[in-house]
């Protein structure tokens, strides 16, 4: 009985400080999608150029539905500043340390190499923004993609990708691509789960089963678009320092997310 009631204590105390950090709600247990307070924009993004030599920037797009309206905003700001503290401990990067969120709209995008865009199987884009897009990527921007999952959200990331690049070839990448050994060497392409596995015991969200890093190239073969499908690396930034989740996926989130850096600024 002693272990059964600890048992039950851990698993109010674990569902209760997920709901407190987390916005978790007992719809199905996702987490509600609306913005943050602390992840909305105050302010235009800074006008010249930037102070440090890399600045991590989280994509702000248009779309959204229900839950998921503004879902430019899941998991920020903590992810990117754990993240961002990785950054300046295992590399010699100076990198800017506060969060930096740049619209797509916005004139001072091509002054940031580097986006990061998350939930886009829910992305909307305006053709202001596939324009925008287009004209960043082929000028030498580089996008990173995550924390889509299953049938439809892919669906949908692939249909606004194709106002981009109407005609673009998306590539499975293996293992064995430059991406995965400029800095770190990855040795295995796992799947990162969210935070979700600690309830749910499932590694995979909707019809996800399977990890898949794909991605985009230019006519000069440089990586233009990393595409993390059915995996939430951003989810692994951000609990990187919470004990319950698994130490490996934060690790590999840390790897891939570092080495995407290295090879947008290398390539």
């Amino acid at each position: 009985m002693r272990r059964l009631l600890f048992a039950v204590g851990f698993f109010f105390i674990t569902f209760y400080c997920l709901a407190q950090t987390s916005d978790w709600f007992s719809g199905g247990g996702r987490r509600a999608r609306g913005p943050r307070p602390e992840a909305s924009i105050e302010d235009a993004p800074p006008v010249g150029p930037p102070t440090n030599e890399y600045t991590f920037a989280r994509l702000v797009y248009s779309g959204g539905r229900g839950w998921h309206y503004d879902s430019w905003t899941t998991d920020a700001p903590k992810a990117d500043v754990t993240f961002v503290a990785g950054i300046k401990r295992l590399t010699n990067l100076d990198v800017r340390e506060s969060p930096f969120f740049i619209p797509l709209t916005s004139e001072e995008i091509f002054k940031y190499p580097f986006l990061y865009a998350v939930e886009v199987g829910y992305l909307q884009l305006s053709d202001e923004e596939a324009d925008t897009l287009r004209e960043y990527l082929t000028r030498g921007g580089f996008l990173v993609v995550d924390d889509f999952h299953g049938t439809y959200e892919w669906a949908n990331f692939e249909e606004q990708l194709r106002k981009v690049f109407p005609n673009c070839k998306i590539e499975e990448l293996s293992l064995s691509h430059p991406v995965f050994h400029c800095f770190f060497d990855v040795r295995e392409l796992i799947q990162v789960p969210g935070i979700q596995y600690l309830y749910s015991g499932r590694p995979y969200e909707k019809d996800g089963f399977v990890p898949h890093f794909r991605g985009v190239f230019d006519d000069t073969g440089r990586l233009m678009v990393m595409i993390n499908f059915n995996s939430d690396i951003g989810d692994a930034w951000e609990w990187a320092d919470y004990p319950p989740y698994p130490e490996k996926w934060s690790s590999t989130a840390y790897r891939l997310g570092i080495n995407y850096i290295i090879y947008s600024m290398t390539h």
